[in-house]
């Protein structure tokens, strides 16, 4: 990298709003659609078999593509990537919001996963490249963190407030203002360093093999939640997502310009990362999925004080990414605050496995919530510089590319089988209270209940198999705060939920 690459850009502050503010954007959009979703259904008249699909077309199409993208942002450059990335997924949102009937918001749907993955890499890997400075990147981190982490639980809230007070349309237009404003920062104040790009031509067959295994892997989950584990077209889509992944492994250990380079992920501190969080993800679908449908369902909460109800997790995931995790991430090595972190959001998974149907939000769902807030706020923020742990800069789009690509797996398999766990202990509790005599209603909110539990008990041993895999994998010592610049710029990236 020449030496004008890496002085310090005086406009990197400003440059972080804008970046986070664009990450905001996508990860408020998965929890802003789902709370919009039974209106929309309404509306446009989408059956039931059909209604997944507003989810699903999303989430085939983002964690498909995110590999494609980082490679994309690395070679065409990020601030353009990412410009492009923001336009097109603002104009795919107002076509979201126009949608008068179901193949436009399906279309509309995949669309916004298109661009957002060439969004989610390159703003990732322009963090990489333009904080240089160990302190710095703690700080910057601290920041992005806290977005990326809380973004989600922001979206409930704003989901709930525009579905109720406006209409379901307005969770795709909120995008727009978002992206506009993005767009002009990244063009006034976004300056990407001299020579880090990666000018390789493009690995087509890796593009090919792994997006379609990716999809298959993603979709293979999706219709494990709806048809079962043991469906025909289950299997042959877990079957096919092997076939094609190994065989992308293989291509991409021949080729000389591979899409993946398998040096990004045989890395020992760089794999823990991708597992660790991907399990966290599982982890962290366990809250969100069941406790929303506790609230409004069980304890009768409307869709905003449902939002409202996660704003303590929020407050703390900012404590713990801002005040916890960038103080002492140049401290201490990585797994010091990864490991404990993990166990402290479990701790707050345990309490929360204590629901039942006239649980108390102060004395139980509120300290589990809190719990869960600065663990895992905690616990992101040296993942997050560990992302591209020894990348070069011309990597660093792929790279941050991978974490993205493993969380929304992650999700992908979180929402399946917590479902199907969930579904399933209902199904055995109404079958073995049938004759109690207890009312129906109240039958059915227990058995509901039940099910939740019994997932977020999942859910609780997961948080623990990230936090064994972070302190057996994740051996890197403290940062040193007088890295090079070079070391620097190539050691970090931030991951973003999601969902």
């Amino acid at each position: 990298m020449s030496e004008s690459g890496l002085q310090a850009d005086p406009r990197r502050w400003k440059a972080l709003a804008f970046i986070g503010l664009a990450q905001l954007m996508v990860v408020l959009d998965a929890t802003v659609v789902n709370i919009a979703l039974p209106s929309a259904q309404h509306d446009l008249g989408i059956s039931d078999g059909n209604r997944q699909w507003v989810i699903t077309a999303y989430a085939l199409a983002f964690g498909g593509l995110l590999l494609f993208g980082g490679r994309i942002a690395d070679l065409w450059g990020r601030k353009r990537t990412f410009t492009i990335g923001l336009t097109g997924f603002a104009l795919a949102s107002a076509l979201g919001g126009a949608a008068v009937n179901t193949p436009m918001l399906l279309g509309a749907r995949a669309l916004q996963g298109v661009f957002g993955a060439l969004l989610a890499p390159a703003a990732l890997s322009l963090l990489a490249v333009m904080f240089t400075e160990a302190k710095e990147r703690a700080k910057a981190f601290g920041i992005y963190g806290a977005i990326a982490g809380g973004g989600g639980a922001i979206g409930l809230i704003l989901g709930g407030l525009l579905t109720e007070y406006l209409n379901w349309r307005w969770t795709f237009y909120v995008n727009i203002p978002f992206a506009v404003v993005a767009i002009l920062g990244a063009v006034m104040v976004i300056r990407e360093p001299v020579g880090s790009r990666n000018r390789n031509k493009l690995d087509i067959p890796g593009v090919l093999l792994v997006t379609s295994g990716l999809v298959s892997l993603v979709y293979a989950f999706t219709r494990a939640e709806s048809d079962g584990w043991s469906a025909g077209i289950t299997v042959g889509l877990f079957v096919a997502a092997a076939v094609l992944l190994a065989a992308f492994a293989v291509v991409e250990s021949k080729v000389s310009a591979p899409l993946l380079p398998l040096r990004v992920v045989t890395e020992r501190n760089r794999g823990g990362v991708y597992l660790s969080l991907g399990l966290a993800v599982i982890g962290m679908f366990g809250l969100f999925l069941f406790l929303t449908y506790y609230l409004q369902v069980v304890l009768g909460y409307s869709p905003v004080t449902s939002g409202l109800a996660f704003l303590p997790m929020v407050a703390g995931m900012i404590t713990g990414s801002t005040q916890i995790g960038a103080r002492l991430m140049t401290r201490v090595p990585p797994r010091y605050l990864m490991v404990p972190g993990f166990l402290v959001a479990s701790l707050g998974m345990l309490i929360l496995t204590q629901i039942d149907v006239n649980s108390s939000y102060p004395a139980l769902i509120l300290p589990g919530l809190i719990l869960m807030g600065l663990g895992m706020g905690t616990a992101f923020m040296p993942a997050m510089s560990l992302a591209t742990h020894g990348v070069e800069p011309r990597d660093a789009g792929v790279a941050s590319a991978m974490v993205n690509t493993s969380q929304q797996v992650g999700g992908a398999i979180g929402t399946a089988l917590l479902n199907t766990i969930a579904a399933s202990a209902t199904t055995a509790y109404l079958t073995s209270h049938a004759k109690d005599g207890a009312p129906q209603q109240l039958l059915q909110l227990q058995g509901m209940v039940h099910g939740f539990s019994t997932a977020i008990w999942w859910s609780f041993g997961i948080l623990v198999l990230a936090a064994a895999a972070a302190a057996v994998l994740i051996n890197t010592g403290r940062p040193d705060v007088h890295a090079t610049a070079e070391g620097a710029a190539a050691e970090d990236a931030v991951p973003v939920m999601a969902h």
